[in-house]
């Protein structure tokens, strides 16, 4: 296939991660042309601060050097700015540093722009010695203006002009910083906080005029600027004058071409401009719904996005970022998020030390939190963003909510190490969205020692560097304290030394069938284990060797022992299953007479095309499955839980092959399919992709000739794109290649472990050698899966043969004095 020709104006941070994206998934797609203004590789923009002060070199911050172009294919026109773009004969026209003129052709164009800062528009702004503070050029200039000037006065205290201040103070200059607004850095912190964070920075030495308005700059005879007047008439003297008043995006090219351009260039959640399709914008340039983003974070998202549709997957959508700042200024950590202002009907929760240099302020509405706001002490800020997102109540745990996520729970984690408290789905790098898990699994598997080797593997702390502190938490306690030891492997818990692997291995290949066999095969500790190791072996033993391992409905959750899920007063709900989200009249007046009969409070069509009976007494589950007839949807299991559809070729005319069929057929084959986690289908009929097949476990969409399959997708708390496996022409090789798939992971995947992370684990080379390449292989692979499951009970409609109790139903007996 030749080569689409893909051109992108901008060499910055936003940019080099969508191509870093792209890579990744279309590696051969396009000849990649990329012109950048500055006279560098991509570097992180975020991290002048520290080569200002001395603490790091430019060459510190690059993130791609000059290789990474050159092994990946990309054309890098370094120090040409882009003059003219002809969209009708697609060529984008630059002159180099020289005068040189350089053209390229393009089928595909990136706008990455970014953002200019604002000078202020008063007298004196051209006088030698004024300055922005965007690029490496201004750190440099300021550098070494610091090495022969002593005055120095920045306008602008947010993030960028308290950074440039406390920079030019460790270059031995004395530094006041202008400040029109009340308090320091208003847009992310309140009164108190930024009034605590100025009088932090007062006491290391930095001087500040806040509500000062700046009238004109002032020049000497050398025609360098000599002081700084203000309207009420006063005067500082000022050898360097450094503007950090804020960014606007860079639109001016768009302009020229015409592109819509309003507060940024217009884009869609496609990231595609609304003038010409075949133009994108991502960063800082774009305005999306009306905003234009200038944290890393979202422009990462953005660029994630746009990825997938120069992939032509076309599965990938950008609807915007709930944003939360999380910074680090001049060793100062920082956090807000939400409406941390509060305001009408809310309410506050403050906790304030000021001799301890602590400020907490969480903001509650409707017994939600809608904002927080912490100075000093920041390890819950993406916990309370996490809360804040998810829009979970919070009544139930207001008490303890200051004391942080380790102290909510039975047990909490006082007295431990901050970091170690953590879960592993919690997130650590908000810039780049990496968990603490990702770093932990990355520090054992690849056997990291150093800071650097977490940032080259996982990006953690790459970027703004707000999160270092808590990087460096987790790489000490996960290398055991010495950083010069050898990772141990992560036991499956303290109940043993073993890992999950070690597990799996040993019941493979010593035949134990008994989690009994297993403890003392392996020798563990405790005799009759734990809530976590109990049910990840029992699992294990009934998917190595079913029909001779039984079942131990003791070793599994309460949701999975009860056969629905317990909300959180106490009831349960019902979802039976849908095949391919098809249902009949008869199905549902069922499910509305027993909801007459049992008083079932709410209804719900849940994501997943099935219906939600919510609030059943645990008393009626028996008879509310017994009216309703219908199989159950295993919504509580670690197990297939739905097959998403849309109508496909029977009643769209946009549809070319039948996908309502296919996942019908899918999920009666494997609906009683057990497995390390969760796992979800998704079958659409056309490439228009109305299933969403792009991030489910297993995704099947149908084109012309046949079906395209992708496996490993994720649409939860961190979606992850499927991974293309393979193009097949019968619905009988779309059987045999996911039944395959599925069974390869619950053979070799961990308890818990999503299919995406078991593909990350393992490699998709892995999976396309055992699933591809070997026919036989698969076959087998297909034929265990479907051994496995025959006859394998509905728990619901086989009591003895699923091993339910079903004493649990009975009603409780109340007996009064």
């Amino acid at each position: 296939m030749k080569k689409m020709k893909l051109v992108m104006v901008g060499n910055g941070m936003a940019g080099v991660r969508t191509l870093e994206e792209l890579l990744k998934i279309a590696p051969e797609f396009y000849d990649i042309t990329v012109f950048g203004a500055e006279p560098h590789p991509n570097y992180n923009r975020i991290l002048l601060s520290p080569v200002l002060a001395g603490e790091q070199t430019i060459d510190e911050i690059i993130l791609n050097d000059w290789s990474w172009y050159t092994d990946n294919g990309i054309t890098l026109h370094a120090g040409y700015k882009v003059t003219e773009v002809d969209r009708v004969r697609r060529v984008v026209h630059s002159v180099g540093p020289n005068g040189e003129k350089v053209s390229a052709e393009y089928d595909r164009l990136i706008m990455a722009t970014g953002s200019n800062p604002f000078i202020l528009p008063i007298p004196g702004k051209d006088l030698q010695g004024v300055l922005a503070y965007r690029d490496i050029a201004d750190t440099q200039a300021m550098i070494d203006a610091a090495a022969t000037y002593k005055h120095a006065v920045v306008i602008g205290g947010g993030l960028l002009g308290l950074e440039a201040a406390n920079g030019l103070m460790k270059r031995g200059m004395t530094v006041s910083v202008v400040h029109v607004a009340p308090w320091l850095m208003e847009r992310q912190l309140d009164d108190v906080a930024g009034k605590l964070l100025q009088k932090s920075l007062e006491e290391r030495g930095m001087q500040f005029l806040i509500g000062a308005q700046t009238q004109e700059l002032v020049g000497g005879d050398d025609g360098r600027v000599k002081a700084i007047r203000f309207k009420d008439g006063s005067e500082v003297p000022a050898d360097l004058v450094v503007m950090a008043v804020g960014i606007r995006p860079n639109t001016a090219l768009a302009e020229s071409m015409r592109l819509h351009v309003n507060r940024g260039i217009v884009v869609s959640d496609t990231m595609q401009t609304v003038t010409d399709p075949r133009i994108y914008a991502v960063g800082e340039c774009a305005a999306h719904r009306g905003i234009a983003y200038g944290l890393v974070a979202p422009l990462f998202e953005q660029g994630k996005v746009l990825a997938t549709h120069l992939a032509e997957f076309g599965i990938g959508r950008y609807t915007g970022s709930l944003t939360s700042t999380k910074l680090k200024v001049t060793g100062i950590d920082l956090f807000s998020a939400g409406e941390f202002m509060g305001g009408d009907g809310t309410e506050e929760i403050v906790m304030s030390d000021p001799f301890g240099g602590v400020y907490k302020k969480l903001v509650i509405k409707d017994d939600k939190l809608v904002g927080a706001c912490l100075y000093g002490d920041t390890v819950d800020g993406s916990w309370y963003f996490k809360l804040l997102r998810e829009g979970r109540t919070v009544g139930d745990i207001r008490d303890r909510l200051m004391f942080g996520e380790s102290n909510i729970g039975d047990t909490g984690h006082q007295g431990h190490n901050k970091a170690a408290a953590m879960a592993d789905s919690d997130e650590v790098c908000g810039c780049n969205g990496v968990t603490k898990g990702a770093i932990c699994k990355a520090i054992k598997e690849k056997g990291l020692f150093t800071l650097d080797e977490v940032k080259k593997h996982t990006k953690a702390s790459a970027s703004c560097g707000s999160c270092t502190g808590l990087v460096e938490q987790i790489l000490m306690f996960t290398a055991g304290g010495d950083y010069s030891a050898t990772p141990k492997k992560k036991a499956i818990c303290g109940c043993t030394e073993h890992s999950h692997q070690d597990v799996r291995d040993a019941i493979r290949n010593d035949k134990l069938l008994t989690i009994a066999d297993t403890f003392n095969a392996l020798g563990w500790k405790t005799p009759n284990g734990c809530a976590t190791c109990r049910p990840a072996i029992n699992y294990y033993l009934i998917s190595t060797w079913p029909k001779q391992a039984k079942d131990d409905p003791q070793s599994r959750f309460i949701n999975e022992r009860s056969h629905a899920n317990i909300q959180k007063d106490g009831t349960y709900s019902v979802i039976p299953r849908m095949w391919g989200g098809e249902t009949t009249a008869d199905e549902l007046r069922r499910i509305a007479d027993a909801v007459d009969k049992y008083k079932i409070p709410t209804v719900k069509v849940t994501g997943g095309q099935r219906i939600d009976l919510l609030g059943v007494k645990k008393e009626d589950l028996v008879n509310v499955w017994k009216d309703i007839g219908m199989p159950s949807g295993h919504a509580y299991a670690k197990a297939l839980r739905t097959v998403k559809t849309c109508v496909g070729s029977e009643w769209c005319r946009m549809g070319t092959q039948d996908s309502t069929q296919m996942g019908k057929d899918l999920e009666k084959a494997m609906w009683r399919m057990y497995a390390p986690h969760k796992v979800k289908f998704a079958v659409s009929g056309c490439p228009r992709n109305c299933a969403e097949a792009g991030i489910k476990d297993v995704g099947v969409i149908g084109v012309d000739s046949g079906w395209e399959m992708y496996i490993a997708g994720n649409g939860g708390i961190k979606t992850e794109v499927a991974h293309f496996l393979v193009k097949v022409k019968t619905a009988e090789e779309v059987m045999e290649y996911t039944g395959a798939f599925c069974e390869l992971y619950r053979q070799e995947g961990w308890y818990l472990e999503r299919t995406v992370h078991y593909v990350n684990r393992v490699g998709l080379d892995y999976i396309k050698k055992r699933i591809l390449d070997d026919a036989a292989g698969r076959k087998a692979l297909w034929e265990q899966l479907q051994f496995a499951l025959d006859g394998e009970p509905d728990p619901w409609f086989d009591f003895p043969e699923a091993a339910v109790d079903t004493r649990q139903f009975e009603p409780v007996a109340i007996v009064k004095a």
